[in-house]
């Protein structure tokens, strides 16, 4: 069955000092914990076939430190994780690449963005409906497993729900 891992960028700049909030970078804290998260991510045994992370500065910037520890991982920008992205749109494209994966009975993906979208999708896959159940920090990670065939959402299974501070 397919893993999906859904991770929270790092900590980022303060909000109202940016007029901008597509350019908010992580700070250099942010930097240092989500180095520390990635490595023992990497140490557990955890690999991805592809990551997708939202077009925003701090999260590609999150996503850069994955692909710096887990070299042999393509990252590739997704406008469907920026804030309030569109979760059908998303839906279609992971049919479809997991219709194209070579053992899509194993397929890793990993996806890097935003509160509250990460949970709320997290949610829909498992339960149909969002809940505001669950939390995901910074630097957190939620890991589901999902069938091998359609219908996803409703279908998840959470097997993985870590908050940072458990990685450092």
């Amino acid at each position: 069955m397919p893993s999906l891992y859904l991770i929270r960028h790092g900590i980022a700049e303060d909000r109202e000092n940016y007029e901008d909030d597509t350019q908010r970078p992580l700070t250099d804290e942010g930097r240092k914990k989500t180095k520390q998260v990635v490595k023992r991510l990497y140490d557990l045994g955890l690999r991805f076939d592809l990551m997708q992370t939202s077009p925003l500065l701090r999260a590609q910037q999150t996503a850069e430190i994955f692909a710096h520890t887990f070299s042999n991982c393509p990252i590739e920008k997704s406008l469907e994780l920026a804030p309030e992205g569109n979760f059908e749109a998303w839906l279609g494209w992971f049919t479809d690449w997991i219709s194209n994966h070579p053992q899509p009975h194993r397929a890793a993906l990993g996806l890097i963005g935003h509160e509250p979208d990460l949970t709320t999708w997290a949610e829909m896959l498992i339960w149909g409906e969002s809940k505001g159940a669950l939390v995901l920090k910074k630097a957190g990670i939620i890991g589901l497993v999902l069938p091998n065939e359609q219908p996803w959402v409703g279908n998840g299974t959470l097997f993985l729900s870590i908050p940072p501070k458990l990685l450092i």
